[in-house]
């Protein structure tokens, strides 16, 4: 008679038919159980990671990319509180990930034990749902709830295994059911169509402003954009979506927007969002009547004043919307946006030119050379900071191309860990990271990974001795620039990744950026290139305003007093912003 399955073998069969394959993280005592399960289980790989964080961004970036889930694991106490910034990121970015941790014994449980931690409530916050296993009976249930809504509702949820507890049998299967795979389609009722169609029909200038929602919508929104002739701008996260050679697409509005795009919805008498979140409410239009489509209602009227929101699925929606609008014969407004776009598509140009070689080198050049190499289907991993200005404004995403990176929760470190999880998904798939040296720094010793697992990531670190986007910050919000916080001190990244078992290159000149993006890659080792780049770039938003000016004129004043009072890493400061713009 064989024996029932244990604890972690049901959770295994419950994962393996979610979907999940690749469990990123970092093994302990209390997971030596669920390990052990996985042992000759040709269904799972266990991916085992040099953080927690960093597995809990690999999990990430493989639900973002798949729209499935994504599943990291730490031990108890703190391996377990090392995924949370990584999950923080992926509740922001709405992705399905499922944590799976330890926890001592319940005899030990509230006293001291070593270790111990309340893990219940720290992840309180950041997940969904907590699928708490007190006794062999609650698996399948609990899991099978936990993992549900990580599918379907892209959620955060985590499932906590006590070391007494994972290795017993199951008495029962009862409960055990097979997961729903397939979310339904959501639309709002005729009458919010009849009045969102009526706003829009009264409309003399309309825009979209399109989100990551939009996703599985493209074909629909540009017909949409056709029939108003109305210009389409997007989210930064709606960028591998959306791309310039689309008709009316002009691209972001925002701090890293363009004008195009600024002026589309600042101008607009009616916007039309769908599957957007854009937190910037300073870039919504104050007087424009705005019509909102997301299938998430916390969504709706959260960021402005909306005149119709329609609570349903873009693609779905828009499909009974269109055959009540009106076509509209005046393009003007569309043109002028794309006309606005193309002078400053020019002008990027012009910015990465490879004949700008005057050094430290400016950022923007490699961008859009790794853009005109990079495979049609490549990933790129965004880390924060100016190298995602970079991506923004330098690369395109045509054909296949996919972005992943902490879009709303912003956290320095993300972009390589991203990476990792991208390409261990497909290692033949080309996947870029671009980092700034201060996230790199957070999360380099995860290079060892991409080694070990023969991941053939190509990552660029824009390696200028700061942390540049912070000084901006800095000097926009009026202050002085403040090296003892922002500068660093970094190593030879070309020769660390050779150290670790990859390969590299360090650029110092203009001449050698495509030679170097060309090495990369071909290289089927992990490799990074190590671009030394100039810390006084400025990033200038499509708009300025007052504020903004002002804060940067009060700091150069507060830079001119301490350089008086012999501060001369202020004139340092001074040069190098200088520099970086001839």
């Amino acid at each position: 008679m064989s024996k029932n399955k244990n604890v972690c073998e049901v959770l295994l069969d419950i994962l393996a038919d979610a979907g999940g394959k690749q469990i990123f993280g970092v093994v302990g005592d209390a997971l030596n159980p669920f390990l052990e399960a996985m042992r000759g289980d040709e269904r799972f790989e266990w991916k085992g990671m040099r953080h927690e964080e960093n597995a809990a961004y690999a999990a990430y970036a493989q639900s973002h990319l798949t729209g499935g889930v994504g599943i990291c694991a730490g031990t108890v106490g703190p391996g377990a509180l090392h995924l949370i910034n990584g999950l923080y990121n992926a509740k922001r970015e709405g992705a399905g990930v499922i944590a799976i941790t330890g926890q001592v014994a319940h005899k030990e449980r509230g006293t001291g034990y070593h270790q111990e931690v309340n893990l219940e409530k720290i992840f309180d916050d950041v997940c969904g749902y907590q699928a708490i296993i007190h006794t062999p009976e609650q698996m399948p249930r609990l899991a099978q709830i936990a993992v549900q809504r990580a599918l379907i509702n892209r959620e955060v949820v985590r499932i906590e295994l006590p070391i007494d507890v994972s290795e017993k049998e199951v008495p029962s299967l009862h409960q055990f059911h097979p997961i729903l795979k397939t979310p339904s389609t959501l639309i709002p009722p005729a009458s919010q169509i009849e009045h969102a169609a009526e706003l829009i029909n009264a409309g003399k200038k309309v825009a979209i402003f399109a989100g990551v929602g939009c996703r599985d919508a493209k074909d629909e929104v540009i017909a949409l954009s056709k029939k108003l002739g109305a210009p389409i701008a997007h989210t930064l996260k709606g960028k591998d979506i959306f791309d310039y050679d689309d008709p009316n697409v002009v691209g972001m509005t925002g701090l890293i927007g363009n004008p195009g795009g600024y002026h589309a919805v600042h101008d607009c008498d009616v916007l039309v969002m769908l599957g957007t979140d854009f937190p910037y409410e300073w870039f919504l239009p104050e007087k424009a009547k705005i019509i909102q489509i997301d299938r998430s209602v916390e969504h709706l009227g959260r960021r402005a004043p909306i005149a119709s929101g329609l609570l349903g699925d873009v693609k779905a929606t828009l499909d009974l919307l269109m055959p009540k609008l009106d076509q509209k014969s005046d393009t003007s407004f569309a043109d002028h946006q794309v006309k606005l776009v193309n002078k400053w598509l020019k002008a990027q140009d012009k910015e990465s030119a490879i004949t700008r070689d005057s050094e430290p080198l400016h950022p923007q050049i490699f961008a859009h050379e790794i853009s005109n190499q990079a495979s049609d289907d490549a990933v790129f991993a965004m880390d924060i900071g100016e190298c995602t200005v970079w991506v923004a404004r330098q690369t395109r995403m045509k054909g296949g191309r996919r972005m992943v990176g902490s879009f709303n929760h912003s956290s320095l470190g993300s972009g390589l860990p991203s990476a990792l999880g991208a390409s261990a998904l497909d290692p033949d798939r080309e996947v870029w990271a671009f980092c700034g040296d201060g996230g790199f720094g957070m999360a380099m010793q995860d290079f060892l990974s991409a080694v070990r697992y023969d991941w053939p990531i190509k990552v660029i670190v824009f390696n200028n001795s700061t942390l540049g986007f912070v000084k901006m910050e800095m000097e926009v919000a009026g202050y002085a620039v403040n090296p003892v916080a922002t500068d660093l001190v970094n190593p030879d990244f070309a020769e660390y990744a050779k150290v670790c078992g990859g390969d590299g290159v360090r650029v110092e000149h203009a001449k050698d950026i495509p030679a170097a993006i060309a090495q990369a890659k071909a290289s089927t080792k992990p490799f990074i290139i190590d671009a030394v780049v100039s810390p006084g770039e400025l990033v200038m938003p499509p708009h300025v305003e007052a504020k903004m000016a002002w804060g940067f004129g009060m700091s150069k004043i507060k830079e001119g007093v301490l350089l008086a009072k012999g501060d001369h890493a202020q004139w340092d400061n001074w040069v190098k912003e200088i520099k970086a713009q001839l």
